[in-house]
């Protein structure tokens, strides 16, 4: 109801306000894989999981994209990914969270092994993984590669 008014105020008086809830977060980052080695994967995830942690504890917004391409693909496999229950776990957990695969690796592996690539329900298939990191970047989110 207080939104509502406040709102109405705002308006009366020409201005826009945003509410708190659609601001976008103070808080940006792009994690960055491209090995299949299990420890890179887990350290991402840790890194993901302390930064929520850090910001949810100072009462602030973060978010957090995990983007992977090249080897680092199999962190979001469906078939290869030594991660995927962890994955899900934190998707359930943390709703700041994301986690982006890139189409060009995508196609490279279906046209190596001539099968289809199946990625795991978490994964946001993104055109290219590359591209995805500027454009997060230029978007203001901090890089991180782990």
């Amino acid at each position: 109801m207080a939104y509502i008014r406040t709102t109405l105020a705002a308006l009366t008086l020409g201005a826009i306000t945003l509410s708190p809830a659609f601001a976008e977060p103070m808080h940006k980052v792009a994690i960055h894989v491209d090995e299949e080695k299990l420890s890179t994967m887990n350290m991402a995830l840790n890194n993901a999981q302390n930064i929520a942690k850090h910001y949810a504890d100072l009462g602030q917004e973060v978010a957090i994209e995990i983007v992977t391409y090249g080897p680092g693909l199999h962190m979001l496999r469906a078939d290869t990914s030594p991660v995927k229950d962890r994955i899900a776990m934190m998707d359930l957990e943390l709703d700041n969270i994301s986690f982006s695969a890139c189409l060009n690796t995508v196609q490279a592996m279906q046209q190596t092994t001539q099968t289809d690539i199946t990625l795991i329900d978490e994964a946001t298939v993104v055109p290219s993984g590359a591209v995805r990191l500027m454009e997060l970047q230029e978007q203001g989110y901090s890089y991180l590669r782990p």
